[in-house]
């Protein structure tokens, strides 16, 4: 737990717990030094300290107490870990860099998987991140349109914050399109430095009115570009839930008859794009199995060194204080 108090930053400021014992400590030191000088008062007069007790001095009792309370200050302090001052640092980066692709269509707000396709998708990415924590990692939502949510990073966190702002009220309107998001990443791998791996996850129930599949298929190849398509959803389907504003349901999607529509997962589509671009389809589970075997995959791929960054801290601080409360003991012992 950090904390910054007087431009310093307490690394360990849950030691604070130490205080109490450090009060008790002050404590003693002054019950001690007050005992002692109460008792040479009684013994002999002030005037003739210095002539009956010789090695007695009450200037001396008083500055030995007081370098054993700072020296026991500065143990405290150095125990809360201070940092301050900034140092640069390289740090050699290497790991493998994949977008992961959600689908933000209507249909993913069915509830065949608990407790819907789109929360189900993004606990599994969570899921993900976890098992690939050296890697760098975008986020694109799609639906008609595909949109990079979050940029290639390895900021988890941050991939986090942009992965949670997606719910029910952010569901796109129209429908899947699964070229516009290979499209997408193909245009974006081709303005990084070339790389010998690209990976796309795409997280989708596979219904998908594309039209140029087959074209951005063909880049998605040339480029070399491994698509691995995770499907959301079941063969037996649920029905569409229709939300106000406010993403509350108020009924489901019905066709022009007025039957109520089905969304069923369409493996067949998603098979066939992750065969022909050297992925794998993912069938999904409700325990971390799925999410094994595809991190497993992604494993196989060769590492890549990415920029070097530099990387400003804060440096530590506590030899100094540690430094002083030597000092402190060492003049104790002398005086």
């Amino acid at each position: 737990m950090k904390k910054t108090i007087f431009g310093i930053t307490w690394n360990a400021a849950q030691n604070i717990y130490w205080l109490p014992a450090l009060i008790v400590t002050f404590g003693i030191v002054w019950y001690l030094w007050k005992k002692r000088t109460k008792s040479v008062a009684q013994l002999v007069s002030l005037r003739w300290v210095k002539t009956l007790l010789k090695n007695y001095s009450p200037n001396r009792s008083k500055v030995k107490s007081c370098l054993m309370i700072t020296s026991y200050l500065f143990i405290f302090l150095a125990l809360l870990a201070p940092q301050w001052g900034q140092k640069e640092k390289l740090v050699e980066q290497e790991g493998r860099e994949l977008f992961i692709a959600l689908d933000i269509s209507r249909s993913m707000l069915a509830s065949d998987v608990k407790p819907n396709r789109l929360a189900f998708s993004k606990s599994k990415i969570q899921q993900l991140l976890r098992l690939l924590p050296s890697e760098r990692v975008g986020l694109v939502v799609f639906s008609g349109t595909a949109v990079v949510q979050c940029p290639l990073t390895r900021d988890k966190a941050l991939f986090n914050m942009f992965l949670n702002h997606l719910d029910a009220e952010t569901i796109s309107s129209g429908t899947t399109a699964i070229d516009h998001v290979i499209a997408k990443i193909v245009g974006i791998f081709a303005k990084l430095p070339a790389r010998k791996n690209k990976i796309l996850v795409v997280f989708t129930d596979g219904e998908d009115f594309s039209r140029n599949l087959a074209q951005v298929r063909q880049e998605a190849q040339k480029i070399g570009l491994h698509i691995f398509t995770y499907g959301v959803g079941t063969a037996q389907g649920a029905p569409i839930p229709v939300v106000n504003d406010q993403g509350i349901p108020i009924g489901y999607e019905k066709n022009d008859q007025g039957n109520v529509v089905l969304s069923r997962l369409n493996e067949g589509i998603l098979k066939s794009l992750s065969q022909q671009t050297g992925g794998k389809y993912i069938s999904p589970t409700q325990s971390s199995k799925d999410l094994y075997a595809l991190v497993e995959d992604v494993k196989r791929y060769e590492k890549e060194k990415f920029e070097d960054k530099d990387l400003s801290t804060e440096q530590d601080r506590y030899p100094y204080f540690l430094g002083v409360t030597l000092v402190c003991l060492l003049l104790e012992w002398l005086l």
